[in-house]
């Protein structure tokens, strides 16, 4: 399932290869992070997540000394060092999902899937005048979605029954 950077972070070249994003960040022989211009981050401690359900813990890096620095106006929007914060684990899973979705077994899905289902959403935002759900509360959005789609298949049984029917 795509991410919500996903499209910027696979098309947007420029985003992708910016130098002062932290996951463009060199690693040295030492396992060290260096920023552009060679100064080493430092782990400062590991944290949860704020908000998060799952329990995902995020590293904290804070770079050796940014003063004098060339390109601070780039990488940093304080006036203290640059702080990074990293997840690996989330890091990884938008990789895992990057490659399964450039794959070509994942554009036949995406490809599948456009045909299918998003043209059954348009007939019913464009030709039902279906725009969005008056119910609160996730048993009756269940519901009022289960009701559309019921609608949408009667629909189709009696436009094909119909159909039939001139026919013979």
């Amino acid at each position: 399932m795509k991410f919500p950077m996903f499209k910027k972070e696979t098309k947007d070249r420029k985003y992708h290869e910016d130098p002062f994003r932290a996951v463009n960040f060199r690693i040295d022989e030492q396992g060290v992070m260096r920023c552009p211009n060679d100064k080493a981050f430092h782990f400062l401690c590991r944290k949860n997540v704020r908000g998060n359900q799952y329990g995902r813990k995020e590293e904290l890096y804070e770079c050796e000394d940014c003063s004098g620095c060339p390109y601070a106006k780039k990488c940093k929007k304080t006036d203290k060092n640059r702080t990074v914060r990293i997840n690996q684990e989330l890091t990884s899973m938008h990789q895992e999902v990057i490659e399964n979705l450039e794959s070509i077994h994942g554009a036949l899905l995406r490809m599948n899937r456009s045909i299918q289902a998003e043209g059954t959403f348009g007939i019913m935002k464009s030709d039902r005048w279906y725009k969005r759900i008056v119910r609160r509360g996730i048993h009756s959005v269940k519901l009022e979605v289960l009701l559309v789609a019921i609608g949408h298949n009667l629909y189709k049984y009696q436009k094909k029954k119909t159909r039939n029917r001139t026919a013979a």
